[in-house]
């Protein structure tokens, strides 16, 4: 009898210790070799070491809940608690978190850092709360650069006429028909499966993407003219955020601040081997093309978007001319 006691006691303390276990799902679009999945990763090891295994974060990658939009509408909802998310599709529930994929705005990845973890881009974050979303830290996406299957592209004009996928934003849509080409807005889910077809001639995306999803496989040019440097989110539902305590609140953000700046690393110590290993699968990469004339294509772009941001983009340049200056 008293050994069927201890079983018992046993069994009730694992009961109570599962009762207390929270998990929390966190999701994203890309493969397990991205940087996004290096962030969450990193989150949930910081999340789970800080709470002694009380809250667990599960990972959802591929786009296995649905693709970033589906993500985001599943956080305003409620049904999904968190992702790591481009910042592009976000635009379309905040526009002014659009304003840091400003084409050709930040010269360096210290430059974004600078600005998306200052007073600027805190304020941005903060905004989220206002469409039932809470936004933790930018991590790292990078800077994008533009693949096809039909021409090098060594300056803005042999952009032209070519049908470029793009995310379902209006700035981007707007930065490259400004470069002359046929954007195409859509799902990254969707863009892998227009490549093997053939329906589009190319994306745009950081070398870390072109080399997890090995576009070097269906795409034989690439262009590093880092048109526009796009940050993602460690972003969650408000609802779920409401519902930490304040202690726990406080580990997610530390957690998120954690997980930023090892990924930021990551992606800065490994891009350059990731470009070697593309060259050496055959993709012709172009690394010196004329940004000049990228430049004074997208003019109208800041033409029509310096409007409608207004102050948040004069802060930006503001901030960005005093740090050039040092």
């Amino acid at each position: 009898m008293k050994k069927l006691g201890s079983v018992l006691v046993a069994l009730a303390l694992v009961g109570m210790v599962t009762a207390k276990t929270r998990v929390l799902k966190l999701a994203h679009v890309v493969n397990t070799k991205d940087s996004f999945h290096v962030a969450a990763m990193k989150f949930k090891e910081v999340v789970e070491d800080k709470t002694h295994g009380r809250i667990k974060i599960e990972i959802h990658p591929n786009a296995e809940l649905g693709d970033e939009r589906t993500l985001l509408e599943g956080m305003q909802l409620g049904t999904i608690d968190m992702g790591v998310i481009t910042d592009g599709p976000i635009a379309n529930f905040l526009p002014e978190i659009a304003v840091f994929e400003m084409p050709f705005l930040f010269a360096t990845p210290q430059e974004a850092y600078a600005v998306l973890d200052g007073p600027v881009g805190q304020k941005v974050l903060k905004d989220l709360d206002k469409v039932k979303l809470h936004g933790l830290a930018f991590v790292e996406r990078g800077f994008r650069n533009i693949t096809n299957n039909v021409r090098p592209i060594k300056k803005a004009s042999d952009v032209k006429g070519l049908k470029i996928r793009v995310m379902e934003n209006p700035l981007y849509v707007a930065t490259f028909k400004a470069l002359g080409a046929n954007p195409v807005p859509m799902a990254w889910t969707e863009c892998l499966t227009a490549l093997q077809q053939h329906t589009i001639d190319g994306q745009e995306n950081p070398v870390v993407v072109i080399y997890a999803f090995k576009l070097y496989e269906v795409q034989k040019y690439m262009t590093l003219d880092r048109h526009t440097y796009a940050p993602a989110v460690i972003i969650m539902s408000k609802k779920t955020w409401d519902s930490l305590s304040p202690e726990d609140q406080k580990i997610f953000e530390e957690a998120a601040k954690e997980a930023r700046d090892y990924v930021r690393k990551w992606d800065n110590d490994n891009e350059a081997k990731q470009l070697a290993f593309i060259k050496s699968k055959g993709m012709i990469v172009e690394e010196h093309p004329d940004l000049a004339s990228f430049r004074e294509a997208v003019k109208p772009v800041y033409k029509k978007y310096g409007k409608k941001f207004g102050k948040l983009l004069d802060e930006i340049q503001k901030q960005l001319a005093e740090m050039r200056k040092k």
